[in-house]
């Protein structure tokens, strides 16, 4: 006998209120909006229906926070003490960790970047020794015949934002059914999404290939896919039935978490990257002047989607004042700091990816730069160096320690 799965409306009928699609402008007017709109349903009603893509007119069940928060237009403390200040900390679990789980990424590879260094080389290496040409156009344009895969193919280029859990299917069916690189999947996730983050989007597509938690994969199956899109997609018959892990011959050794210095005394340059939009309050002191710079180009050798370039770039505007530039940075620098008299450049925190990249070639011409890590990172980050169990643990004393009681 066919399994029936009952319909969201069977389930959830208070669902059909909440039917909404999401505008993602890039401001923080528009981020803290959505904060207040959502966190009301960050309790049971998010725990209940959080894992189902009813589409891009549905996305009432999920917050669709991500875009602003990984550009730190909004930040986590900012998340978490609206969410705490409606429910409990048992009541608001469910969303409590997905906002950690983005903190275990960054953590994570901050303590292992030559995961991101073996995923860029991966990825050259792929691209420089050519692949299925055929497949992979199909894949990307969404003409597999795979109706859901070829359906968050094109949601993907023309939104730039996926469900979570329609993240997952997606790189499932990459991997395992249409057995193409894991590097080219997650760099078309890259070049793509408006929250696209190299520490969640590559340690996402290796957790699915079994390579980040060894020898655990994740495997699409077409009842889940059928029973978590409401019935819009069943691709029975269609995906692999089986998952073997993808392996490396490496090893990713942890390394200590770099120490960052206090901001001196003096004039300083505001350098605003798409890593930190709101750097700017934790500042002893006003800068001298600001200059906004962008890396998201350098996601990829590849070209990056416009509609996350737009949204990096908006989001880098509205914090700097102007509108940022993705030319070579250590010209650009070197001359706003000179036209403002600074000696020092004063950055949010970068972590492992193109705009820590752009950073380090700026010690070469001899500026100082001064990033300032969030308390929050320093707090979180200590925790996570193995699995996620380790910073589950600690969320509760991280949460005191940033002045809410969970």
């Amino acid at each position: 006998m066919q399994a029936r799965f009952m319909s969201s409306q069977d389930m959830f009928p208070e669902l059909e209120t909440q039917a909404e699609a999401i505008s993602f402008t890039p401001s923080r007017q528009a981020g803290l909006a959505r904060l207040d709109q959502f966190s009301a349903r960050t309790g049971q009603h998010y725990a209940r229906q959080r894992n189902f893509d009813f589409g891009t007119e549905k996305r009432g069940n999920v917050s669709a926070l991500s875009p602003w928060i990984r550009h730190r237009m909004i930040t986590e403390e900012e998340v978490l003490h609206a969410i705490l200040a409606r429910h409990s900390s048992s009541g608001a679990e469910k969303f409590v960790l997905e906002v950690f789980w983005r903190t275990y990424f960054k953590g994570w590879m901050e303590q292992h970047p030559s995961v991101w260094t073996a995923y860029q080389d991966g990825l050259r290496q792929t691209l420089n020794t050519g692949i299925q040409q055929a497949d992979y156009a199909d894949a990307i344009s969404g003409r597999t015949g795979i109706d859901c895969f070829d359906h968050w193919a094109r949601e993907l280029v023309e939104t730039g934002y996926l469900h979570n859990h329609a993240r997952m299917w997606f790189a499932s069916i990459w991997i395992f059914t249409l057995r193409l690189p894991w590097e080219l999947g997650a760099d078309f996730f890259l070049r793509h999404l408006i929250d696209g983050d190299p520490a969640s989007n590559t340690l996402s597509w290796r957790w699915v290939g079994g390579l980040h938690t060894k020898g655990k994969t994740y495997l699409a199956r077409a009842s889940n896919i059928a029973k978590y899109t409401d019935g819009r997609f069943n691709p029975h018959g269609q995906l692999s039935a089986s998952a073997e892990p993808l392996s490396e011959p490496m090893l990713h050794p942890r390394v200590p978490i770099p120490i960052v210095e206090p901001v001196p005394d003096e004039d300083i340059l505001l350098l605003v990257t798409e890593e930190d939009c709101q750097i700017e309050t934790l500042l002893p002191h006003a800068p001298a002047g600001r200059l906004g710079l962008v890396a998201t180009q350098r996601r990829s050798p590849l070209a990056v989607g416009d509609v996350a370039q737009a949204f990096a770039t908006g989001a880098v505007e509205e914090a700097s004042g102007a509108a940022p530039s993705e030319t070579d940075w250590t010209d650009q620098v070197i001359a706003a700091a000179e036209a403002v008299g600074a000696k020092t450049v004063v950055t949010g925190y970068a972590p492992v990816g193109p705009a820590a990249t752009q950073l380090a070639t700026l010690g070469d011409s001899g500026i100082t730069v001064h990033q300032i890590r969030r308390d929050y990172d320093n707090l979180a980050w200590p925790h996570c160096t193995r699995g996620f169990f380790g910073l589950k643990k600690a969320i509760p004393q991280i949460c005191r320690q940033l002045g809410f009681a969970v």
